[in-house]
């Protein structure tokens, strides 16, 4: 089946860093001002906890359809589709409505949903022999503009703009991306999508291999929510002020940003990742159960696990350009994987806020939180071999 070869273009590059910046810092940075918000609009807690599960439970539902989209639009309108939704939700959110705040939330999880899909696919598409280096480019840019984004909100929020001028301000993010993002419309071509992606999408669902890479990923995201959601609150329980806990809470957005400087320059020179997938479950182990067992060196476990938890999500994207043999069949395995992770990652929060409930401690939490990283650690073995999904071709007509 004939292919089209392009090259990659002045603007590709930038306005891949510059979408990866978007989908991360449009749903983090505003929870320095969730208070505010809950305070003016007279929530309940689990009322304004809905901010951050709702986005979860859209990724889950809208990552599945995001290989479909693309088979239809092309990838790179598709990008551009999700901006579009991003932009929208993100005027929605700030329009001072408590329905269009809700509204708004999910629309940008819509948008989010698309390009956490598909940016795997696309540089598995137009950068095939660069996947680990890339990725780790793009994971470092998320991290870091989720970083500026939570330390910037705040100020920006009390020069008078207040937290729904500081939300609305984040819409520099995607319309940066857009702009940058259009010369690649004129340059879609045809990708030769037919019956055999479609496919593709339903079988594999069926492969082992898929299960062991979105076992890898969904495992990380269920804990990384759990910690970013309930950390402060750990660590206020282990005697730790407001302020240090918020402290350490971005000092964890830091750390899991660092592995994008060296982990895809790492993986880019080994052809099995089993070891690396070892190592970086084993330090989620290690940092969780210090937390638990010297609180008093949490700044050293908050490193070491958003080290690892960071590590670990370039890792399974990675796997995910690695392991496919086709982009079409990148962003069916990055829909499963996502839709799957995002789905264990809006239940994990309150699942181990309810651990709390039951044993007044935060240890069993933990616990659990460890052995679930020793779990991810055996899948990312079984993910890390040399190996590529092998689906079976249906007959041409």
């Amino acid at each position: 089946m004939p292919t089209t070869t392009r090259s990659p273009g002045l603007f590709l590059l930038p306005g891949i860093l510059l979408i990866a910046a978007t989908l991360r810092v449009t749903f983090t940075a505003i929870a320095p001002l969730l208070d505010e918000l809950r305070h003016d609009y007279g929530l309940t807690t689990a009322q304004t906890g809905i901010l951050t599960t709702l986005p979860l439970i859209t990724f889950a539902l809208i990552s599945p359809l995001a290989a479909g989209i693309s088979r239809r639009l092309g990838t790179e309108r598709s990008l551009f589709l999700a901006m579009l939704l991003i932009c929208g939700g993100i005027g929605l959110r700030s329009a001072g409505s408590l329905p269009l705040l809700y509204v708004g939330t999910a629309v940008i999880g819509c948008g989010i949903a698309l390009g956490n899909v598909l940016l795997p696919a696309l540089i598995k598409q137009r950068f095939a022999d660069q996947v680990a280096r890339l990725t780790g480019r793009y994971s470092l840019t998320m991290g870091v503009a989720a970083a500026l984004g939570s330390l910037l909100i705040v100020p920006i929020a009390q020069a008078g703009l207040g937290w729904r001028g500081a939300f609305l301000a984040l819409i520099i993010f995607p319309l940066a991306a857009l702009l940058v993002w259009l010369p690649q419309l004129p340059q879609q071509a045809s990708n030769g999508v037919g019956r055999s992606s479609a496919l593709s999408q339903r079988q594999i669902w069926r492969t082992p291999l898929a299960w062991q890479v979105t076992f890898f990923l969904g495992l990380n995201s269920l804990i990384y929510y759990v910690v970013i959601a309930w950390l402060p609150a750990i660590l206020v329980n282990y005697g730790y002020s407001t302020a240090e806990a918020g402290s350490l809470h971005g000092l964890l957005q830091l750390a899991t940003a660092a592995p994008g400087l060296v982990i895809g320059l790492v993986i880019s020179r080994l052809k099995d990742q089993r070891g690396i997938a070892l190592l970086v479950g084993l330090l989620g182990v290690i940092s969780l159960l210090g937390l638990w067992l010297s609180p008093g060196l949490a700044s050293l476990w908050i490193v070491l696990y958003g080290f690892s938890s960071g590590a670990t999500m370039i890792l399974g994207l990675v796997f995910i350009g690695l392991r496919a043999s086709s982009a079409h069949q990148a962003a069916a395995l990055s829909g499963m994987a996502q839709s799957v992770g995002y789905l264990l990652a809006a239940f994990g929060p309150p699942l181990m806020g309810r651990l709390h409930d039951i044993t007044h401690s935060w240890a069993l939490a933990l616990m659990v939180c460890a052995l679930l990283s020793a779990l991810m650690a055996l899948s990312g073995m079984l993910a890390g071999r040399d190996r590529v999904i092998d689906l079976p071709q249906p007959a041409q007509p």
